[in-house]
């Protein structure tokens, strides 16, 4: 099915007129590759000069306009994706597709591989502001791998009519305002048809979608401005600031943790059972998403006695199948990205770079072989999903038989869930930045215990 889309600029967004051929024209995916031309849409710095000003300074400091230059990303395409491509069929599609979300313009205008970075190309300009307010819709029944409608040209798509511009012509857009729209980029299947990226599907299936409250609501939050800056002020404008998983500030508090003992008083040698109930109360979608198989969110747990020495607790198994990839292990994994690096025995890096015993919420991919894989291209099937869902929770506990010689007095028991964006032993192979290998605190919480001689 074709979404609701325009095809001329006569009607609204969500009214289809246009008959079959000229449906046809406008391409969607992998076949509107090439099918545009690089001035058939407007730099950012031209929105951004004179009219939409207050928008371009948000969108020059959010992922949205580093999506193709941004460190991780470009070592990611270059150094694993396009080898990779180049070396195996079944993938083959990743060395053009992967821009159809990072550099959508060099994508449409089927200039991919693009240049790198640092020849500043048009490429660099990643998601513009043109690109995504030309979008009219989407092909097929789900949002997914960039399968949206590109229509660039005099008219421009957003919530709000009832103006007129000296440089375009505005219409009224449904689709733009849905959570559609974002899911035809955070969404993606793999070239093995599996669902490597699912944060539009998460939010669907959970409790803000059934509610209406749409991915704006969190990521674009209105605020009293101007959509333009010789326009009128409105109070209920959408910022252009996006802030997600990369954003410290977005990820601190996302998950409420709070933990507790089983006795308050004890002695060495006897056992003290913590649990820690963990709840997501602020994503719309699964904690960590999008990248799960960069990301990696761990539960650690110590204790610290009267004298300051410190006992590291680990989790407590469950049982579940799969459970093995969520309590952190020193074992190796990724060996696939040894096709990239062209290095048939690469035997892999560390799989968690944590301490072990913590518990991991993720959801592990697997390649072709069945080895875990950072590569979401290469997965051909997941794990077990342990993420913490929205409004879902999460309860771990963690025993602890106090060893004889723990010092006397007040013990404290801390819970701390933390947050990388990529797992560290990839990051330092890869040589990426330590930035994206940081450390963000979640969430933590602390119980104490009395511990008599």
């Amino acid at each position: 099915m074709r979404s609701a889309r325009k095809v001329l600029a006569v009607v609204v967004i969500g009214t289809v007129v246009a008959g079959a051929g000229l449906l046809a024209q406008v391409k969607a995916g992998d076949a509107a590759h090439g099918t545009r031309q690089y001035d058939q849409y407007k730099k950012p710095k031209f929105c951004g000069t004179s009219c939409h000003t207050d928008f371009y300074r948000q969108w020059r400091q959010e992922m949205h306009s580093q999506a193709y230059v941004h460190h991780w990303d470009e070592i990611e395409y270059f150094k694993l994706a396009v080898p990779h491509a180049e070396k195996d069929p079944a993938v083959a599609g990743v060395r053009d597709g992967c821009n159809g979300c990072h550099a959508p313009v060099s994508f449409l205008a089927g200039d991919t591989p693009p240049p790198r970075p640092e020849e500043n190309s048009r490429a660099n300009e990643a998601v513009t502001c043109d690109l995504c307010h030309t979008i009219t819709g989407f092909e097929s029944d789900t949002p997914h791998n960039f399968n949206y409608y590109s229509e660039p040209g005099n008219v421009k798509y957003g919530p709000r009519g009832g103006v007129t511009s000296p440089e375009h012509v505005i219409e009224v857009s449904k689709f733009l305002p849905s959570a559609e729209f974002c899911g035809t980029c955070h969404n993606e299947k793999s070239p093995y048809g599996v669902w490597v990226k699912s944060t539009h599907l998460e939010w669907k299936e959970g409790p803000y979608a059934a509610e209406g409250v749409p991915c704006h609501d969190c990521h674009m939050p209105r605020a009293e401005g101007r959509r333009a800056s010789m326009g009128k002020a409105y109070p209920d404008i959408r910022q252009h600031l996006f802030h997600g998983a990369h954003d410290n500030g977005k990820i601190r508090g996302t998950v409420e943790l709070r933990i507790h003992p089983d006795i308050d008083e004890t002695e060495p040698g006897e056992k003290v059972v913590f649990t820690v109930v963990l709840f997501n109360q602020k994503a719309g979608h699964k904690f960590p998403t999008g990248s799960v198989e960069d990301r990696i969110v761990w539960l650690h747990v110590e204790a610290t006695d009267a004298q300051g020495k410190v006992y590291h607790l680990p989790v407590d198994p469950k049982g579940f199948e799969g459970e093995e990839y969520t309590i952190a292990r020193d074992v190796l994994a990724y060996q696939d990205m040894g096709i990239a690096l062209n290095d048939p025995g690469f035997q892999g890096v560390q799989r968690d770079g944590v301490p072990v015993g913590d518990r991991i919420f993720r959801m592990p991919y697997f390649d072709p072989q069945g080895r875990m894989t950072i590569q979401q291209w290469n997965t051909k099937s997941l794990g077990v999903d342990y993420r913490i869902p929205p409004r879902g929770t999460r309860v771990e506990t963690f025993s602890f038989s106090l060893p004889f010689e723990v010092a006397p007095g007040r013990m404290t028991v801390e819970a701390t869930l933390n947050y990388s964006k990529l797992v560290k032993p990839v990051a330092e192979l890869l040589e990426v930045p330590p930035d994206e290998t940081e450390t963000v605190v979640v969430n933590e919480h602390s119980t104490v215990i009395n511990v008599f001689d």
